[in-house]
């Protein structure tokens, strides 16, 4: 039989946990004291612009394959089976429309803040709605984010559990108050290696435990750990709910998220960003694979002994954290090692969580009431920002500590907002006719739509039915505590009970089609009006169509008009012209008088991230 008892943390445990917050916070010391003559906001916020390709992928991939990947897609695969391998898929799709249709529109725009761009689309009051749901968003998911290692580390080492989680806001905000953006991402980069190192030890001394891989994969078939496809679209992870639900849930995260285009706006030029979202693809998918690999060859180890349902673990989310210290609880500084890749996801997501709510404040509040500011003084209040944030998705742990399942309540977080949030952009970016009044009543519809089927499953969770956890045996357990059965009323068993992966759909559907809907109540907008760089015409990427359907599909915007962007550096004219600041345009404008501004410069919206419009005769008297 099985016993409970596992392996404990060892001196060099600690110290290989500990230069994972040594070095991050070495990191952003480095920045801070590299960029201390630079006090531009653009430097801290959005790196100068000049970021290139292979860090920026990096830190995507971290910061979104946080220690909800690393303990709680194991532990899925663990009790749902492999189905999630599936998200693959869904990461394949994300990336491709991500980088294809909302990036050009973001990047070309010159904007600092996402939300920018639903100002410069439709009106300010949308503009602030959408912001405030993001910063909603984003403090309540970096709060789950947080729970999760802290929840690993009090496992492994009986370690305070909010001590832990204290600790770790400390460092995030630490080197993200520091360094800025620069420190977020080659922070991120360091604790993408570590991630991809821990996983490797987990597969390689779990294969080993098992009798070899070919051992493990067969018992995890015998328990049905590899039936991944379900014809049956409503099941909590089958092949539509996750190549769809997760295509929309995760364009949510990735097409139109502040953390995700802040740090593709940050790229130098426009390929450089793009080639950042599809190296970053290959990344999402080695820890996806690393991810699933883990689960199954955690329940071909514990096939005949599960520790949950025999009282060794109170959650499953305490599972991986159990099997590595089964595993490698006789191999000094290894479980550390471990811990190290859960608490570098964690690290690399809060810091970007905290640099982007950061942002959105500043860009689209402080200096929209204090449009004077000098650099040092956006500078100081940024900073200010990045501690005040750090706090707040700190104390929001706590809260995340009743949520249940870290995966499901992560996605379902971002299901609930992230899906009407992309309905939103989309009918800006895609639908030209949309008017402001359409985009406003579509978001509130959509946001209720979501919010009404989220909410209501996390009060009324879904049964065994449609959620369908597998077998799990306890035959060679030591203990068999006993589980009762709650009865539900039918109704309860319908709406509430979709897949979380579809709450995503469900608002981005809700939005779109109400926004429609009231556009053509009230009138649409006329397409020749609006800046041909705001929308993103579907048509131009299929080289097969003609330039007669081209202008048909074009529904009337000038995009004759438009500049092809792509290759540009933004440290050249189009960078001084409509990406800069305005203190920076002018400095870099007298060092290069002789040199033309960019044409669409003449109609770029007036903020406090944008040159006000100057004219060539005027760009030369600089």
């Amino acid at each position: 039989m099985r016993n409970q008892a596992v392996g404990t943390f060892q001196v060099w445990d600690y110290i290989v946990f500990a230069c994972l917050f040594v070095v991050s916070s070495g990191i952003g010391v480095f920045f801070a004291i590299k960029e201390r003559k630079n006090d531009s906001s653009s430097e801290f916020l959005v790196g100068g612009r000049q970021m290139t390709c292979g860090p920026v992928a990096l830190s995507l991939t971290a910061s979104f394959m946080s220690a909800v990947t690393v303990i709680g897609a194991p532990a899925d695969v663990y009790r749902f089976g492999a189905s999630y391998i599936i998200f693959g898929f869904a990461y394949t799709l994300m990336v491709i429309l991500t980088a294809e249709l909302f990036l050009p529109v973001f990047y070309r725009s010159g904007i600092t803040s996402t939300y920018e761009y639903l100002e410069l689309r439709f009106c300010k009051p949308v503009r602030i709605a959408a912001t405030l749901i993001y910063m909603v968003q984003t403090i309540v998911y970096t709060g789950v984010v947080v729970y999760a290692p802290a929840l690993a580390l009090n496992q492994v080492t009986q370690f305070n559990l909010w001590g832990a989680i204290f600790a770790t806001g400390i460092v995030c905000t630490f080197y993200c108050t520091l360094g800025g953006l620069k420190a977020v991402v080659w922070s991120d980069a360091f604790q993408m290696v570590v991630m991809v190192a821990g996983f490797l030890i987990v597969l390689i001394q779990g294969s080993y435990k098992n009798g070899g891989i070919s051992t493990a994969w067969s018992t995890a078939e015998a328990g049905g750990r590899l039936n991944v496809f379900d014809p049956n679209p409503l099941r909590r992870h089958t092949f539509w709910t996750v190549t769809v639900g997760g295509m929309f849930t995760w364009l949510g995260i990735y097409g139109v998220n502040q953390s995700t285009i802040q740090r593709c706006i940050s790229c130098k030029t426009e390929n450089h960003a793009r080639w950042a979202l599809y190296l970053n693809l290959l990344g999402l998918l080695v820890i996806l694979f690393c991810a699933v690999v883990s689960g199954l060859i955690m329940y071909a180890l514990y096939a005949n002994c599960d520790p949950w349902t025999a009282g060794y673990v109170s959650a499953p989310d305490q599972l991986m954290p159990y099997f590595v210290l089964d595993i490698l609880g006789n191999f000094p500084g290894l479980p550390g090692l471990f811990v190290a890749c859960a608490f570098s996801g964690t690290l690399s997501t809060v810091a970007a969580s905290i640099n982007a709510l950061a942002t959105v404040t500043y860009e689209d509040f402080v200096s929209q009431c204090w449009r004077d500011l000098s650099n040092r003084t956006a500078t100081w209040i940024s900073k200010a920002l990045c501690v005040v944030f750090g706090v707040a998705c700190t104390s929001m742990a706590v809260a995340a500590s009743y949520m249940g399942s870290i995966v499901q309540a992560a996605l379902s977080i971002h299901g609930m907002c992230g899906g009407p949030m992309l309905g939103l952009f989309s009918l800006g970016i895609l639908f030209p006719f949309t008017n402001s009044k359409g985009a406003a009543g579509g978001l509130i519809v959509g946001s209720a739509l979501s919010f009404w089927v989220g909410v209501g499953a996390f009060i009324h969770p879904a049964p065994d039915t449609n959620t369908r956890p597998l077998p799990l045996s306890t035959e060679n357990c030591m203990t068999l505590p006993k589980r009762c059965v709650v009865s539900r009323s039918v109704l309860i068993d319908s709406w509430y009970s979709m897949s979380y992966l579809y709450y995503s759909t469900v608002g981005f559907l809700g939005t779109v089609i109400m926004g429609l809907l009231i556009t053509l109540l009230t009138g649409p907008t006329k397409p020749q009006e609006l800046k041909p760089w705001l929308i993103r015409p579907v048509c131009d990427l299929f080289c097969f169509c003609s330039e007669k359907y081209r202008r048909m599909f074009w529904c009337g915007v000038r995009h004759e008009e438009e500049k092809d962007l792509d290759g540009v550096d933004l440290g050249t004219d189009l960078g001084r012209a409509s990406m800069e600041h305005p203190d920076t345009v002018k400095r870099n404008s007298r060092k290069s008088r002789k040199k033309q501004s960019y044409e669409m410069q003449k109609e770029t919206y007036v903020n406090t991230c944008f040159v006000p419009d100057i004219d060539k005769v005027q760009l030369k008297q600089l």
